[in-house]
């Protein structure tokens, strides 16, 4: 049973909200004995599980021990800690949590390539990656966070997630190689597990007087806050799926985050950049340090670089080149990505630096070291992520569609027997969907599928034709019992869409996500079944979680910004038949906006103003973020006089009561219950976007 409190929904709400930054695994940790089931109902794996993972065990490369060597190797202490505590009182970060994975035993619960990848990633301390020169600590959160040794002062990449473990690692360096002053730092790319921690290792004023350099990627402050704001609520809500975030550690439960272990859950922050990288190749000189930057937007991010250090022959591969295949699709919801630009990316990348350099490294993983082991991952990477491009594109060709493409693509053996060529963050099986979704959408050309029924309006049809529940619970045990999951999978879905509060079939069906779930190399489709199980099983969990300040990202976010996400707050059917016009202006930044209301759909221009509003809106920007933060209503500012109203006060009084707020624990699987799980806000506060603390 359960060892510690279980994390709750509220964490994965304060994991989302600028306001307050949880992650996966955040808030009380949830551990549990390794040799028992964490739930009464969960089943240990199946005759038929066991075969498949022997037979993975048996043909997969596992000969080839190179990972594990360049894991260890420079490797100059470990910490005498292993939780690293939040500013707020809870544990920020528990890597003695996966212990379980260190004892050498092969768990039937966890795909035996999983099982490797999650033990490559229990790397933990203080490592060399050029001597004198190069340093990382890794395993004090989702990703490392890199020291690079400046003439007068550290560089560095990527200050992880949380300020706790930012400090941490800086302290901890500090100690083992001498003090020295932070001169700059990189952001890679535009996820907040590259810069949440930054208030960690400087002050934000010696980023304003440019003592400190902040060096990022063009484009990195618009995506690092814009991008998952829009459908903020829903992906957070998925999270627990792809993520496992309330999935015990436990090799019944979560075992790895691919890249990392987990997200730290502390602090996060954001100071903004004060040098922007623009060019597609950018020399630049910091602290006696030579680097050249090379851009790759829409890769693994939408605002992402490398970075070559010729004199040291270094190639700093961001987060492009890890040690898995990435997410062209992440399965919590984001814009899907382009395969072949990804490809390109790195090849350009093999061409300008892969040829010359002698050690590569990155914010994930380990570093690989030598010009031959380099190129041969580079080339791994460009080629699997161009075949994934290619392949799928010729089998669309030939007329294989979306809901087939998972089933009949599979990389080239070469690239199997490659393990940087191997998908954890992603899987073969959703990214493939996801090229086809790309570039043909998700439709598969059959008119039937076009427009489909719901799956609450079909269900009841299949169970009454397949003769209903006791017949699909009879058919559906056979199959399990023959190990033919994905065959009960398809008709108990039908019954449990068909017969919500059936927890018979509920229970059945979460059996057999969980065979599913073990026998999943990608702990993002493996965590999304057991999370599937979890809830099947128990509900969606509640209850209260510590809170912490970090309102950096709620700055950050535009006014417009702003103004759109009210715009799809918006209740049409309150807002049907009324109309108005308002001017917002905010004087201390000079912007202007018309806001709209006309056809039930709220719209927003910017650097214009009507001389027909029925509404001017006039209120700084300073005083604004406050009211976006929650932390003062708009009607106080307007009673303090911070806010200030000429003409028609109706049109804003309608609109505050057509903004809907959204609530996290909405249902996704039948029959689970809808929980009441988001704290109240104020009207016009942002509700939680989706920041990515968790890399995708």
């Amino acid at each position: 049973m359960l060892m510690r409190k279980t994390t709750t929904w509220l964490s994965l709400v304060m994991l989302s909200m600028a306001a307050s930054s949880f992650a996966a695994g955040g808030g009380e940790i949830v551990t549990s004995d390794p040799t028992k089931h964490f739930d009464p109902k969960g089943k240990m794996p199946s005759k038929y599980t066991i075969e498949f993972q022997n037979g993975m065990r048996n043909t997969l490369p596992f000969e080839d021990k190179r990972d594990f060597e360049e894991a260890q190797k420079g490797f100059i202490a470990a910490p005498d800690y292993k939780q690293i505590m939040a500013e707020a009182g809870h544990v920020a970060w528990d890597m003695g949590s996966y212990e379980f994975l260190l004892t050498d035993k092969q768990y039937d619960t966890i795909h035996p390539s999983l099982q490797r990848q999650a033990v490559l990633n229990m790397a933990y301390g203080l490592y060399e990656v050029l001597p004198d020169k190069i340093y990382q600590v890794r395993g004090y959160d989702l990703a490392n966070i890199t020291f690079i040794k400046g003439d007068t002062g550290w560089i560095i990449f990527d200050p992880l997630t949380a300020k706790e473990t930012a400090a941490a690692a800086l302290k901890f360096v500090n100690e083992k190689l001498g003090e020295r002053p932070v001169v700059a730092v990189v952001y890679s790319h535009s996820h907040a597990d590259h810069f949440g921690g930054v208030r960690g290792v400087v002050d934000e004023a010696d980023v304003v007087s440019g003592k400190v350099k902040v060096i990022a990627p063009v484009g990195f402050m618009d995506h690092a806050v814009s991008e998952n704001v829009y459908a903020g609520n829903a992906m957070t809500r998925r999270m627990f799926y792809q993520y496992g975030v309330l999935l015990p550690r436990s090799p019944f439960g979560h075992v790895d985050q691919s890249i990392g272990k987990n997200t730290a859950a502390g602090n996060l922050g954001l100071i903004p950049p004060n040098v922007i990288v623009d060019g597609d190749f950018e020399d630049m000189t910091v602290d006696g340090v030579k680097m050249v930057f090379q851009n790759t937007p829409g890769t693994e991010a939408p605002a992402e670089m490398n970075t070559y250090f010729p004199d040291m022959k270094a190639f700093w591969a961001a987060e492009n080149i890890t040690g898995t295949v990435h997410n062209i699709y992440t399965l919590r919801g984001a814009l899907v990505r382009d395969a072949l630009k990804w490809s390109k990316n790195i090849n350009d990348a093999l061409y300008h630096f892969g040829t010359d350099a002698e050690v590569m490294f990155a914010s994930h993983s380990w570093p690989r070291w030598g010009n031959e082991r380099i190129q041969e991952v580079m080339r791994a990477q460009r080629d699997i992520y161009a075949n994934l491009n290619n392949e799928v594109l010729h089998l669309a060709n030939q007329g294989v569609t979306i809901n087939e493409i998972h089933n009949l693509y599979h990389p080239p053996k070469s690239l199997q027997n490659q393990w940087s060529a191997h998908s954890y963050h992603g899987s073969e099986e959703h990214n493939s969907r996801a090229v086809v979704n790309r570039y043909l959408g998700y439709w598969d050309a059959n008119p039937a599928t076009l427009i489909p029924l719901s799956p609450r309006d079909s269900a009841p049809l299949y169970v009454e034709m397949m003769g209903g529940s006791e017949n699909i619970m009879k058919k559906s045990r056979e199959l399990y019992e023959e190990g033919k999951y994905r065959h009960a999978m398809e008709i108990l879905n039908k019954l449990v869409f068909g017969e919500p509060d059936n927890q018979a079939a509920k229970d059945l069906l979460a059996d057999v996500y969980e065979q599913i779930g073990y026998q999943k190399e990608s702990p993002s489709v493996r965590n999304s079944f057991l999370a599937g199980a979890y809830e099947l099983r128990n509900g969606i969990p509640q209850g209260a979680s510590p809170k912490s300040s970090g309102p950096d990202m709620i700055r950050a976010m535009t006014t417009e910004l702003w103004l759109d996400f009210l715009a799809i707050r918006l209740d049409s059917k309150k807002a049907e038949g009324t109309s108005f016009l308002i001017n917002l202006v905010t004087p201390d930044n000079g912007e202007q906006f018309v806001v709209e209301l006309s056809n039930a759909t709220l719209t927003n221009i910017k650097g214009f103003q009507t001389p027909d509003a029925d509404l001017t809106i006039t209120i700084d920007r300073a005083e604004l973020e406050k009211t976006m933060m929650g932390a003062v209503s708009f009607d106080d500012q307007i009673t303090s006089g911070k806010a200030k109203l000429v003409g028609d006060r109706s049109a804003f009084d309608k609109l505050k009561t057509m903004l809907v707020q959204f609530d996290m624990g909405f249902e996704i699987l039948p029959g689970t219950g809808t929980k009441d799980l988001t704290p109240e806000i104020k009207a016009f506060a942002i509700e939680p976007p989706a920041i990515e603390t968790i890399t995708d």
